[in-house]
């Protein structure tokens, strides 16, 4: 682990192996009650100095972590892939994006402003002053181990709070050589920490412990719940992005072109194992059969395999259980009347065809549970009105596509659809500079952007008699 600037070692490990191959690639160690006291005190000692450096200087670390990281993207990727199993090319795409958000932010915190207010009263003058909040706990999940750290350790250090990350078990190896980087680039001692070992020991610590004062956490809504709950015994800020379900419509007149890539790039990228992927399609009914026809006929291109094969398309699931879970989901399909067109079948352990399956009906599972699993269901629709009100029936609000080539329809139904991010003929609609997150049980609050930097600073409120 990463402690205090030191790698710090456990009587205890556990596993990390590659889930394309169930090869073991790794150990890490499980942490301590006593190294939990230490990281901790680390980080609120480390935060007293690191906040009062000028944000020049807090963004000149990020530039030269920035620059470690670009550098050696390809190894980052290589081990991003070997411990989540994406393919090769999917992984370098996420070490860069994940290195866009140093980037943005080294410049972003520079423009983290106050403000002087008019007041009613001739000898008073009123200042909003932006402070960090403190001592921040990030919780980061496997499908995107590089890109969740970097989303959140970003802005938390530009704006002067210091960090202790915990990533996924599946997934720990990312997240330590990301701290490698920022190690050699300088970062002072106990700014950033990297903690891996047992769940429950982590964050019971972290969020019962008041030094402690922002919880952000990418993850199921599930635990996000749970979290926020534990979260409120100390009244910490909190932040959650959390699951999604989303609506992928195509209009009738859409070009239908542009929606089928649109549909393969969201759908199975990361094999489906996205928050934001398209989870839901809906398609208008005088175009469904020209749009499934087309569709299956690119989802048959996708070459599934092993990550490090340079000509993967899809890798594997990441676990067993994740594969059972979509595999009970394609037979409930079945059972209630879905056709397959392409797909369904177990490949090898992990690994999954993927599947179109059309003749969905809204109450079927995979129509109202999150996939994660290269699974596309297609179902067609009459109308507008109808279509925006199926898409908005779930708990979950993160993100919606929707492909049409009317200008009214699109301001129409971006304004009616109850989703924080929403992707009008983009399927690929994350970047940087915008605000990420979700409506509904989808989360709280948002990350990238400069509403992602307010994420970590207090307002205080200054009233001057004069």
């Amino acid at each position: 682990m990463y402690i205090n600037g030191e790698w710090v070692k456990t009587n205890e490990w556990m596993e990390v192996t590659n889930p394309a191959t169930g090869e073991t690639i790794g150990s890490v160690p499980i942490i301590t009650h006593k190294q939990m006291d230490l990281v901790i005190n680390s980080a609120e000692l480390a935060f007293h100095e690191w906040k009062r450096l000028s944000v020049y200087e807090r963004a000149a670390y990020l530039h030269k972590w920035y620059e470690l990281i670009d550098k050696n993207a390809e190894e980052i990727a290589r081990v991003l892939t070997m411990e989540q199993g994406k393919p090769l090319k999917e992984a370098l795409g996420e070490v860069h994006y994940a290195n866009s958000f140093l980037e943005w932010y080294k410049e972003e915190g520079k423009r983290m402003y106050g403000e002087t207010i008019p007041s009613q009263f001739r000898e008073k003058r009123i200042l909003i002053q932006k402070q960090p909040i403190g001592v921040v706990a990030a919780i980061t999940p496997w499908n995107f181990p590089a890109a969740m750290i970097t989303r959140k350790v970003a802005p938390a250090l530009v704006a002067g709070c210091t960090i202790i990350i915990k990533p996924a078990s599946q997934t720990p190896l990312t997240a330590l050589l990301l701290a490698k980087y920022g190690h050699e680039a300088g970062i002072p001692k106990g700014v950033l920490n990297v903690i891996t070992g047992k769940s429950s020991l982590i964050g019971d610590n972290l969020l019962q412990d008041p030094r402690v004062k922002k919880l952000t956490f990418t993850g199921s809504t599930e635990i996000g719940k749970q979290l926020m709950a534990q979260a409120a015994t100390t009244v910490k800020k909190v932040s959650l992005e959390l699951g999604g379900h989303a609506p992928f419509i195509v209009f009738e007149d859409a070009n239908i072109e542009k929606a089928v890539k649109g549909a393969i790039q969201s759908k199975f990228r990361n094999a489906g194992q996205t928050c934001i992927c398209a989870n839901r399609i809906f398609v208008h009914e005088s175009i469904h059969s020209t749009f499934i026809e087309r569709f299956v006929e690119e989802v048959k291109k996708l070459k599934i395999g092993n990550g490090l094969n340079s000509q993967s398309d899809i890798g594997p699931l990441i676990d067993l259980s994740a594969r059972n879970k979509v595999q009970s989901q394609i037979k409930d399909a079945i059972e209630n009347g879905g056709l397959i067109h392409c797909g369904g079948r177990v490949v090898a352990d992990n690994f999954l065809e993927p599947t179109v399956i059309s003749n969905v009906k809204d109450e079927m599972m995979v129509m109202t549970e999150e996939t994660f699993g290269p699974v596309a269901p297609i179902a067609t629709f009459r109308n507008e009105d109808e279509v925006v009100n199926r898409a908005n029936n779930s708990p979950y609000g993160l993100a919606a596509y929707f492909y049409t080539e009317s200008l009214s329809r699109m301001y129409r139904v971006t304004e009616s659809l109850e989703y924080g991010i929403i992707g009008v003929n983009d399927a690929a609609p994350s970047t940087a500079q915008a605000p990420f997150g979700g409506l509904k049980e989808s989360g709280i609050g948002r990350e990238g952007s400069h509403y992602g930097l307010d994420e970590y600073v207090e307002v205080k409120y200054v009233s001057i008699s004069i």
